[in-house]
């Protein structure tokens, strides 16, 4: 009895911890769809689409220096803040609802 709970709570345990990995992006997701907003405001099309998402996705990886997770969640919030122009206690509002979604 004992063996069939402690292998029905690793179970558990496992399928717990997937499900939660599963519904965080990971720093390339994040960082695919910050560049794809961007070249949506730019309202970019074709070949210039293609060549403004290969720049944006190279930066800050040709210094060595990859953003984590959290920086590229708050460059996003950060650019839909500013695509709707808020300011003051709005954005400060904003963001913080934007930086606690998952």
């Amino acid at each position: 009895m004992k063996m069939k709970m402690l292998m029905s709570a690793l179970a558990l345990t496992v399928l717990v911890s997937g499900y939660t990995g599963a519904a965080e992006k990971t720093a390339q997701q994040q960082k695919m769809t910050l560049c794809n907003q961007q070249a949506g405001q730019k309202s970019l099309k074709g070949d210039e689409r293609k060549t403004f998402m290969s720049s944006c996705l190279k930066k800050d990886s040709s210094t060595g220096k990859k953003l984590t997770p959290q920086q590229v969640k708050m460059k996003t919030c950060n650019a839909q803040a500013s695509e709707q122009s808020l300011k003051g206690a709005a954005r400060k509002t904003f963001m913080s609802s934007c930086l606690k979604k998952s």
